[in-house]
């Protein structure tokens, strides 16, 4: 059986700051991919690139920039490239079946607003300081942020997803 909880995280200032740091680059790499899959379309005689071709490239991207690309979680990178890839197979799904298309879109910073990590100790660490009294989940490039658990969690947690709220 599959349960889904959500948490509310408590970060501090500094770590807020670092959380939209990562939506902001996350955002960035998606932007940046389907920009990379439009281009190849439109000038290689109509040639694609796929999500393997682009996860192969995270290596050079993150060595090219280290200050913002490369201090992510290589798997959570993988996870944006991988939400790109499905918003493309949705697409040609819905295109050949006669529907209305709806071709993937760029995203701005504002309606960029989750980044998952799809293993937990790959970047993340759910309740990583079990001797305190509080829930912590560590998370590479923002540290060990507070987590409001109003309940307790049955099982192992496997993936962790980090959703930023609407304005206040």
């Amino acid at each position: 059986m599959k349960r889904a909880y959500k948490f509310l995280l408590r970060p501090t200032v500094r770590q807020e700051r670092a959380l939209a740091e990562m939506l902001r680059d996350h955002c960035s790499l998606y932007n940046g991919a389907l920009q990379e899959r439009r281009d190849a379309y439109r000038h290689s005689s109509r040639t694609s690139v796929r999500y393997g071709d682009q996860s192969a490239q995270l290596r050079e991207i993150r060595a090219f920039d280290p200050e913002r690309q490369g201090r992510w979680s290589f798997s959570s990178r993988q996870a944006t490239l991988r939400r790109l890839d499905r918003a493309f197979q949705a697409f040609f799904r819905r295109v050949k079946a006669g529907g209305t298309p709806g071709y993937p879109r760029f995203k701005g910073v504002g309606h960029f607003d989750t980044v998952t990590f799809p293993k937990d100790g790959d970047g993340c660490r759910w309740n990583s300081t079990p001797h305190d009294t509080q829930a912590r989940v560590r998370l590479q490039g923002v540290g060990h942020v507070r987590v409001h658990r109003h309940r307790s969690v049955k099982g192992r947690v496997k993936a962790v997803s980090v959703k930023r709220e609407g304005r206040r």
